[in-house]
């Protein structure tokens, strides 16, 4: 007993360590950015200074052709309006960050590294064309959002696909651990956020154990989203045990231009035959090991067939973009072994549903995530609920929810009780209004924080994996969704959203009577939440 407390002791202490080292490397990295920032605002200042009067001419007339550019772009206005604005009351100082961090130039070189592994993955990918009439067959409308994502991701919708959901991530967890012991050629996990503790741990066990009897084991994190959950020397320690282990993006002092762009993507893959996906990460709280928010609710899927071979596709476009190798070797092959993560499945499935496991990414130009939920909404005939952890909707998003609403459709959208970020969640509060006002209901979680990204139509079609309604996961991040069209996962879905809602406080009421208008405070937030 006693050793068991000092090694809870023993755990607890590393993790503070973990948690204090993370978030100094953040904030040294931030100061140091800013400091570079000022830097080069001051060095144009000063080499204009004896030109003062004639700079001071020439910069609102520069600011507003740039405010004319920006308005130009082919974006949604809400990510454009924040810049406008800021370049219109500081035109030096608004320029100078726009041209830094607002633009698309310092993503150039990761762009073109993405688009060439894209292009010679997508040879894997399956027409599928037996499948999307089946999808048609099954329902028109939803055969257009597959047929849709198929023509901007090329991922296709399969059948021959199990798929099992988990109302709560400790379930997925413990189904994840025995599927890996039964692991026999590879295993990957591609995670937002991994932390060192004991829900790691118990995955950690049984990745050595792998390693062990031959099977090729990979581990793929982002480096903000873990940074105050482990150390720098976690890839080393995973090295050392056989596990090759990249972080995506990692947190540098010196400027970086591709820092906005984050993977917020949760996989696993094992044998390239069972997969998993859905909103929790490989941390202790989203298993309510630990209770910082109260409790925790999060949902995930499983797949077992031949919709796995996507999410095998989407783990090794992050793994071979991330390498630093000449896209020349890239184009011949070089370092690619793909088809040995693509065995042939002879795996007969129990049921018929039909399955599309997609990604989206910050380099097309097209908002797949945003318009594949747009489309949901669009093609409801009787409900469409939502379950999100943070809601700072576009307003494409929030149009489409209005006016599903007044035709009749019952919109629902779940959000948490308990905040883990209090200024998100006062930004999220101050869309409830508009929201309401057209007829959508708001539910809030009361028992603590719900982490879960889902959607849900007419016990038809349904969509759980990563995609937050904020501008975060729908513009800036790398995600993963995966559409299931059928009715049994459906209905389980729906009826976990029941349940939810039942345990949550409806707060329509409150905000559809114009007594919670949105304040200064929460006005300015909403106008600058896309550049959060």
């Amino acid at each position: 007993m006693s050793q068991g407390l000092n090694s809870e002791k023993k755990m607890t202490t590393e993790h503070r360590g973990y948690v204090k080292n993370g978030l100094s490397r953040m904030i040294v990295s931030a100061i140091a950015f800013f400091l570079q920032v000022i830097f080069l605002i001051m060095a144009i200042s000063m080499s204009f200074s004896r030109a003062a009067t004639i700079v001071q001419m020439i910069m609102p007339f520069f600011a507003a052709v740039l405010v004319f550019m920006i308005y130009s772009r082919d974006r949604t206005s809400a990510l454009k309006a924040p810049w406008m604005i800021i370049i219109a009351a500081f035109p030096l100082a608004g320029a100078v960050m726009y041209l830094m961090i607002g633009t698309d130039s310092g993503t150039k070189k990761m762009k073109r590294r993405f688009a060439v592994v894209d292009e010679k993955l997508d040879e894997y990918l399956p027409e599928n064309k037996e499948e999307a009439r089946m999808t048609c067959e099954f329902s028109r409308s939803i055969g257009g959002i597959a047929s849709y994502v198929k023509k901007f991701t090329n991922y296709p919708i399969y059948k021959n696909t199990d798929v099992s959901y988990y109302s709560n991530a400790l379930d997925g967890l413990k189904d994840q651990i025995k599927d890996i012991q039964k692991a026999e050629s590879f295993v990957f996990l591609e995670y937002h956020a991994i932390e060192d503790a004991e829900a790691f741990h118990m995955l950690e066990d049984e990745l050595v154990k792998c390693v062990g009897r031959g099977v090729d084991v990979r581990i793929f994190y982002d480096d903000i989203g873990s940074i105050g959950f482990i150390t720098t020397d976690f890839v080393g320690r995973m090295e050392k045990l056989g596990i090759k282990c990249k972080v995506f993006n990692a947190v540098s002092p010196v400027l970086n231009f591709f820092f906005n762009n984050r993977d917020h993507r949760k996989i696993t893959v094992i044998d390239g035959k069972v997969g998993y996906t859905g909103g929790y990460n490989i941390a202790n709280e989203y298993f309510e090991f630990t209770h910082p928010y109260g409790h925790w609710k999060d949902t995930g899927l499983r797949l077992e067939g031949d919709a796995v071979r996507s999410l095998t596709l989407t783990f090794l476009e992050m793994w071979y973009a991330s390498e630093k190798v000449r896209w020349r070797d890239i184009e011949k092959d070089r370092g690619l072994e793909v088809s040995k993560f693509l065995p042939e499945i002879s795996y007969r499935a129990k049921g018929k549903a039909l399955v599309l496991p997609y990604a989206d990414s910050p380099f097309r130009h097209e908002p797949v995530a945003e318009n594949v939920y747009i489309s949901m909404v669009e093609k409801a005939h009787e409900y469409c609920y939502f379950i999100t952890p943070y809601l700072i909707p576009s307003d494409e998003m929030i149009r489409a929810m209005s006016l599903a609403a007044k035709r009749g459709i019952d919109v629902r959208i779940i959000t948490p009780g308990v905040p883990d970020k209090k200024i998100t969640y006062s930004v999220t509060r101050s869309y409830y209004s508009t929201l309401t006002a057209s007829g959508v209901r708001i539910f809030e979680w009361t028992p603590g924080f719900c982490h879960a990204k889902m959607c849900v139509i007419d016990d038809r079609v349904a969509v759980c994996g990563t995609i937050n309604l904020d501008f975060r996961s729908l513009y800036h991040h790398f995600e993963n969704g995966c559409m299931v069209v059928d009715y049994e996962i459906a209905r389980q879905i729906r009826e976990d959203m029941d349940k939810t809602m039942a345990e949550s406080q409806e707060v329509t009421h409150k905000y559809s009577t114009g007594r919670r208008l949105t304040r200064a405070g929460q006005g300015i937030l909403r106008i600058f939440a896309p550049l959060f």
